[in-house]
């Protein structure tokens, strides 16, 4: 069994945008199964498709499973087995000893930039980068199974 122990934060968007940055993995995502306490989603790059499996435990700790799967396979799951999609480019920023991985939606939820750190329990301390700021990992909102039902650019901000 795995277990994904994640925290969650909002990135500056002028930060973000000086910071030098390598080549981000477009992303385009669908739920087959989204409920509060478990998901199941495909998700498919431009060469790759991955099978993922969460349920949560707390606000930080989840089981996860995550799978390969041959591209086009992915492909036909996203079309026929998915209704609402995320579209994403990820960038996976080292900092400190850790990796963040950092989200910038499109679509439906461009605007918004969140940042993710996994951490190997959840009291083990880190630093953030100066680009990152409020944390998010306790609001359900900016979870992507829920962006993908109730998208950012329908927020009342």
């Amino acid at each position: 069994m795995g277990v994904e122990i994640e925290r969650k934060f909002l990135v500056d968007h002028a930060a973000w945008g000086r910071l030098n940055k390598p080549a981000g993995v477009r992303y385009k995502q669908g739920y087959m199964l989204n409920e509060k306490d478990r998901t199941v989603r495909i998700r498919v790059s431009d060469d790759r498709a991955y099978l993922n499996l969460k349920s949560r435990s707390t606000a930080v700790s989840r089981k996860e499973y995550e799978y390969e799967i041959p591209l086009r396979d992915g492909l036909e799951i996203l079309e026929h087995f998915t209704q609402n999609h995320i579209e994403k480019v990820r960038y996976d920023i080292p900092f400190s000893g850790k990796t963040w991985e950092v989200d910038v939606f499109e679509g439906d939820n461009a605007g918004l930039i969140v940042a993710e750190i996994e951490l190997k329990s959840e009291d083990e301390e880190f630093e953030k980068p100066t680009w990152v700021t409020a944390e998010v990992t306790d609001d359900a909102r900016y979870t992507n199974a829920s962006l993908v039902k109730h998208p950012f650019k329908t927020w009342d901000r």
